[in-house]
């Protein structure tokens, strides 16, 4: 719940900073304050986050379709 308000905050912020930009009408979040948030919140809770390998990478990048 509390990554919900967060969003929330960062999206009323970043909507304030915009409003001449954006029009009227409902906007979805931003991926870039997306991804942000979800990175803040193990950052907050010290949990280390693992990386992907190149060869992870690869085979990721490689599917086309499901399984």
């Amino acid at each position: 719940m509390d990554m919900s308000f967060a969003n929330q905050a960062i999206c009323a912020a970043h909507i304030c900073n915009n409003i001449v930009r954006l029009a009227s009408r409902v906007h979805p979040v931003p991926p870039k304050i997306d991804h942000e948030n979800s990175r803040m919140k193990p950052d907050a809770m010290k949990i280390p986050l693992d990386t992907l390998t190149e060869e992870q990478k690869i085979y990721l990048s490689a599917w086309q379709e499901g399984t």
